[in-house]
Formats: structure tokens, C-alpha cells, sequence
């Protein structure tokens, strides 16, 4: 999606669900890191995160932009706009958009790749207690009996 198809996204859900015309400008702004969007008071533009659409789908990106909208409408109306206003709430749950935007953030590499790499089991029981470090035998039991724990190969 281009911004031309994002300004157009945008003016579409205004005239559908909020039946008032978007007259500003919406582009994707790639510095936002954990938002989805962003209204500006000043300007009355909206921004965009593209990662929403890239990571999330064009569903999210819909309730994203009706999530910004609400804002935009009720700062021109005069009317409680910020995310505590009662006015803010009941609009946004009228036009189905999302409170918060799903993680954006990758998924840490190191967890992941980490997987358990000794493992270690009751000679009792049998219970496996797999472990990412190495624990000293002599100074632990099992957990569920107090049985002696070996290191299996």
C-alpha cells in the first residue's frame, strides 16, 4: 500500500463510519516504533506505522485508522478528545476501532534460539527437568519426591 492508497483508506472509513469528510493529510511514517498511529494537534494530520500492515494485515490497519479518526473528529468538534474523555471511549467503541495495537516488536532472537541444553531426570521418579545452565547433582533433588537427580546423555 502507497500513500495515495492510504489517504484514500482513510477518507473512505471517514465518510462510512464517521460520515464526515477527512480533509487532512495521512502518510506512513516509518519512525514510529510501538504505535500504530499518530494525530497531530497542530496540523491535523495522521501518521501512520507501515509495520501494522506488514506485520498485522489490513484489518488492523482499519481499526488503527478508526482509532486516529476518533481523535481527529473530536478535536475539530471541540469535543473530549484524548483517550480518558468519556466522549473518546463511546465513539470508539461505536466505530469498532482498537484501544491498543497489537506487538509490534520482533521476537527477541536469543529466546528463540534457546532451548534447553542439559537435561537433567529423577533417578526415583523419572521426572526430566530440562535446564538452559548446568546445576550441581549434589546439591539438588527432584522437586517431587526428593529423589536424587542424574544428568541424562
Amino acid at each position: 500500500m502507497n500513500e495515495q492508497e492510504l489517504q484514500q483508506l482513510v477518507e473512505h472509513i471517514s465518510i462510512t463510519i464517521f460520515r464526515k469528510p477527512f480533509r487532512h493529510r495521512a502518510s506512513f511514517n516509518r519512525r514510529l516504533r510501538t504505535t500504530g498511529g499518530r494525530y497531530h494537534l497542530n496540523s491535523h494530520n495522521l501518521d501512520f506505522n507501515p509495520l501494522v500492515l506488514e506485520v498485522h494485515g489490513l484489518e488492523e490497519l482499519e481499526k488503527v485508522v478508526k482509532h486516529e479518526l476518533c481523535h481527529y473528529h473530536l478535536h475539530l468538534e471541540g469535543r473530549g478528545y484524548r483517550h480518558r474523555d468519556a466522549d473518546f471511549r463511546n465513539l470508539l467503541k461505536a466505530s469498532g476501532g482498537s484501544r491498543f495495537v497489537k506487538d509490534l516488536r520482533p521476537a527477541p532472537a536469543e529466546e528463540i534460539a534457546a532451548a534447553p541444553k542439559w537435561l537433567y531426570s529423577c533417578s526415583a521418579c523419572g521426572q526430566n527437568y530440562p535446564r538452559k545452565r548446568r546445576i550441581d547433582v549434589k546439591k539438588y533433588v527432584c522437586g517431587k519426591c526428593k529423589g536424587k537427580l542424574q544428568m541424562k546423555v
